[in-house]
């Protein structure tokens, strides 16, 4: 087996909790993520479908779902996948965890803590689908080494996607937008299969416009929307 890459000294994420919750936030943060979080300090299942209740035949994982729209949406309309949500700030996790109470959504497991800590104790092959949408660029060049894109988490992405497994991104910032494709062009293992400028100025079939992308679009900045096969 492959070594696991070494996570880095700093946090690919920021802060952790914004205002104060409301009653119910905390009621949900009390009482529902202790029953949907996965626990890495235990051994991975053999099959990842063990965490669901319904046994799903496809998992996917969306790393850093901020108010957990597009999540919540993508649980909603594809019942019978499994879903993994990572989202280390407590104000977006308690956001989330009132739309899985609000749709009922039990095919949905959730993480609060590093996405690569989660990465590393997955199964190999365990994933169809990796989603990052909308990173948090670190513009400031002391800061790259904070981006969630590089070599070592394209490693672990590889390993645990499925064979033709996807890894989507999307940015609206330009630098961020070209620096993932240098990464991956330089990782050897994902195909972007673009073949025209559509191919990543339109958002795929599913997808779920976020508050965060409205306001890109508002302010005048241009999504830019990219897959990955795994090979």
């Amino acid at each position: 087996m492959a070594a696991r890459p070494k996570r880095s000294s700093e946090a690919f994420f920021g802060r952790r909790k914004g205002p104060p919750l409301q009653p119910r936030k905390q009621r949900l943060m009390d009482e529902a993520l202790p029953r949907l979080r996965i626990d890495v300090k235990r051994p991975a299942p053999a099959e990842l479908s063990e965490l669901f209740d319904h046994a799903p035949a496809a998992i996917c994982m969306e790393i850093g779902f901020g108010g957990g729209e597009h999540l919540a949406e993508q649980a909603q309309a594809n019942s019978d996948t499994g879903f993994i949500g990572v989202e280390p700030f407590i104000n977006g996790m308690a956001k989330m965890l009132g739309k899985v109470e609000d749709c009922d959504l039990a095919n949905v497991r959730l993480y609060d803590d590093d996405a690569t800590q989660l990465l590393d104790w997955l199964p190999s092959q365990s994933l169809s689908r990796v989603d990052l949408l909308y990173p948090d660029p670190w513009p400031k060049k002391r800061h790259w080494k904070r981006r969630f894109v590089n070599q070592a988490n394209l490693d672990r992405m590889a390993r645990v996607l499925q064979p033709g497994g996807l890894f989507r991104f999307v940015s609206d910032i330009d630098t961020y937008v070209n620096w993932t494709l240098q990464n991956i062009d330089r990782h050897g293992v994902f195909d972007w299969q673009a073949n025209r400028a559509d191919d990543w100025r339109q958002p795929w079939r599913g997808w779920t416009r976020t508050r965060y992308e409205a306001k890109a679009i508002r302010e005048g900045r241009t999504p830019c929307y990219l897959q990955f096969w795994n090979r």
